[in-house]
């Protein structure tokens, strides 16, 4: 008699190929310059699309360090370096001194970064409301959660 365990495995595994083939979709979508290009224009805000990601992060994950920042959008530590003087500049991140290594620097979000990326969240919100406007919200509920539950166990894998 077969193993009802391979007959398990053999399903998991065409269901983990499903979901690697809808990350990819999903990702390569959220990776085209066009839609960085979109968010902005439905923001209604004035900012470099290379900056566009960068400032999102600071301001959900900062205080961040360069280099964790980098890793993260899968730059160069020195071209992201670079973008972070320019959000510097430009009034929307702020660099202060890790607080437990001194030697290291972190970006922080400013009050103005804040108030662009509350134009940009109200943006994403209209954006995803289209989205998901014929789903009901039982699944969207479900959606949602599956979806952190797999990006908490995906991260700890990193």
């Amino acid at each position: 008699m077969p193993s009802r365990n391979n007959v398990q495995n053999t399903h998991i595994s065409a269901q983990l190929r499903e979901l690697h083939s809808a990350l990819i979709d999903i990702v390569s979508v959220m990776n085209r310059p066009q839609r960085d290009e979109a968010m902005v224009r439905e923001a209604g805000i004035s900012l470099d699309r290379a900056l566009f990601p960068l400032l999102v992060m600071v301001e959900r994950l900062g205080p961040i360090g360069v280099v964790d920042l980098a890793d993260r959008v899968g730059r160069d530590y020195t071209t992201v370096s670079r973008q972070v003087a320019k959000l510097e500049t430009l009034g929307l991140v702020e660099r202060q001194e890790n607080a437990a290594d001194r030697r290291s620097r972190e970006a922080v979000i400013t009050s103005v970064g804040k108030a662009m990326t509350d134009r940009v969240d109200e943006a994403r919100e209209r954006m995803g409301l289209a989205i998901f406007e014929s789903w009901p919200s039982g699944e969207v509920e479900q959606f949602v959660t599956l979806m952190r539950k797999f990006a908490n166990a995906v991260s700890k894998e990193a």
